[in-house]
């Protein structure tokens, strides 16, 4: 397998820099994860400079580790000599020696057993099991709990059952100066629910969670940021449909504005959860929720042009990819806003808001400029409470013309 990137003679030396590297191995792991052959060539060219680094530092492949690869890239940096992607190459060799068997696995560090710690992961596991909260919001809540218990509890050395009211108010009081109006609500939510976990672990006598005050916040003082029919359908005619990129951008981008889904539903979606027969498709939706949805005809046929022609092949499940090897499922919900953002710029346009967010409003804008109710909105956007959905109440202005006022003037006067 090596052959098929160097030369025969190469090939040779890389094997007697040392015979138990498993370099053809290592090909078959790079052919796998879908990098070209312009790029594997490169990568063992790295390989081989750092085979014999470590000739030179007379060290057996068994005696590899992270200090050693660490040791190479800081020796060839203070040389001057810099190489893309050097790091990440010789961390992907260690990983492959390791599941080859010819590198030991080091022993697993030990976990933290600090009181804020293990307070921490207990409070984590709640919130997955029991409220089936996403991983991103059990890190974001870690951070305000950890600070109230460091604050408070001395880290945790000190009992929960020591714990008022007033620690609660006072914590939130005192922070929310330096946060804005919707931050400070994401903290108060996060010191809720820690406080609420404690009552029902029987390590506070009273419920304090109904002592953290409630942030004010005007949820329907401005309208939902959306973009006019005109501009969504510009947004997606702005996709290039000769490229694999352009392929998958455009199948997200309809999704995300024909079915209303968030940013995170997209990077869960699988092959299985696309029934094409049905013509349905299996959404992962908040609290690990399973909903249904029609497959409109525009959006089944960008999503098989995609799987056809532009998905990477891959042992991955996930329908969207990287374009770009590793061929994994898209990382982050984040990287959807990207997409979105760059979309955006691609068409010229510049809403006040630029995530993924936006096409979910436009949506609903939409149904309900056509006539669509809010119940009916609701049930497509996958509301859990009538109330979310009223945001959108604002938008129909020929309604609101009805039930408006007159405005008061003096003498009863129109």
């Amino acid at each position: 397998m090596l052959e098929d990137f160097v030369s025969t003679l190469m090939a040779e030396r890389r094997r007697s820099l040392c015979p138990n590297a498993d370099l053809d191995g290592y090909c078959d792991r790079l052919v796998e994860l879908g990098y070209s052959q312009a790029t594997i060539r490169h990568k063992l060219w790295i390989v081989g400079t750092f085979l014999a680094w470590m000739a030179g530092q007379q060290l057996s492949i068994e005696d590899l580790d992270d200090r050693h690869v660490g040791a190479c890239i800081s020796s060839r940096s203070k040389l001057g000599s810099t190489c893309h992607d050097f790091r990440l190459t010789l961390f992907q060799l260690l990983e492959h020696l390791r599941e080859s068997g010819v590198v030991p696995v080091p022993e697993a560090i030990p976990a933290d057993d600090s009181p804020l710690s293990v307070l921490l992961r207990r409070h984590g596991e709640y919130l997955r099991r029991e409220r089936a909260v996403a991983e991103c919001t059990v890190t974001g809540y870690s951070v305000y709990v950890g600070a109230f218990v460091t604050e408070h509890l001395d880290g945790g050395a000190k009992s929960t059952a020591l714990l008022t009211a007033e620690d609660a108010r006072e914590f939130l009081l005192r922070h929310v100066r330096r946060l804005s109006p919707k931050r400070s609500q994401y903290m108060a939510t996060a010191l809720r629910s820690f406080l609420r976990f404690l009552f029902l672990r029987g390590e506070t006598e009273t419920d304090l969670s109904l002592a953290v005050p409630t942030v004010r916040r005007w949820r329907l003082a401005t309208l939902p940021r959306s973009l006019p029919e005109q501009d969504v359908e510009r947004l997606l005619t702005a996709c290039d449909r000769s490229s694999p990129a352009g392929l998958r951008n455009r199948a997200i981008l309809l999704m995300l504005a024909r079915l209303g889904l968030r940013a995170g539903e997209i990077v869960g979606l699988e092959l299985g959860d696309v029934h094409w027969r049905q013509g349905e498709i299996v959404v992962r939706g908040k609290g690990s929720s399973l909903d249904r949805l029609p497959l409109p005809e525009d959006v089944g046929e960008a999503l098989a042009a995609y799987l056809r022609k532009g998905r990477p092949r891959s042992s991955s499940r996930h329908v969207f990819l990287r374009t770009r090897a590793p061929h994994r499922g898209l990382g982050h919900p984040s990287s959807v806003t990207t997409i979105v953002r760059r979309a955006l710029a691609r068409a010229g346009l510049s809403p006040p808001t630029r995530g993924a967010h936006v096409l979910r409003h436009s949506l609903a804008s939409s149904l309900l400029r056509r006539g669509a109710s809010l119940g009916e909105i609701g049930q497509l956007l996958r509301h859990r409470s009538p109330n979310t959905t009223e945001i959108y109440a604002k938008l129909d202005f020929d309604a609101l013309r009805d039930v408006a006022l007159p405005w008061p003037t003096s003498g009863g006067a129109r």
